[in-house]
């Protein structure tokens, strides 16, 4: 016999993470760097806990991603086998991770001022830019 009540079921399953929420990501990012840190807490706020590493040679592990040079950043996470180069929403990461299209991954170029991690009182609109493997590319979203 089951000590849950119809209503402690519906709490349990009110309660219940999304299937992306459990997906492991690593951060990596210059050592030296504090607006990634900021792009963390973002993430954690948004329901993922990446593992951060410390990568002094950014570019070659952008090289080994295939992260375009003209969408670069200045960190790179790996979630669910995507890449999301720089200030991407989380948001946008977990509607990745749940539609699963067939890209690469989501960049952010540069370091918008408003952009998550790059929090300011001015907002500077900005793309989000989805990429595949042979470079092709389109905007994701507009923010």
């Amino acid at each position: 016999m089951s000590y849950l009540t119809r209503g402690g079921l519906a709490l349990l399953a009110a309660l219940a993470l999304p299937a992306w929420a459990a997906t492991p990501g690593t951060l990596y990012k210059d050592p030296n760097c504090g607006c990634c840190g900021a792009w963390n807490e973002h993430m954690k706020k948004g329901g993922f806990a990446l593992e951060t590493r410390a990568d002094a040679n950014m570019s070659a592990l952008k090289d080994r991603y295939r992260v375009p040079a003209d969408l670069r950043s200045c960190h790179t996470a790996v979630v669910g086998g995507y890449v999301f180069e720089g200030h991407v929403p989380s948001d946008l990461v977990a509607r990745v991770l749940k539609e699963k299209p067939k890209i690469a991954g989501l960049a952010v170029p540069g370091m918008p001022p408003g952009s998550p991690g790059m929090e300011s009182p001015t907002h500077q609109p900005y793309k989000v830019i989805a990429f595949d493997r042979d470079g092709r590319r389109q905007v994701y979203a507009s923010r």
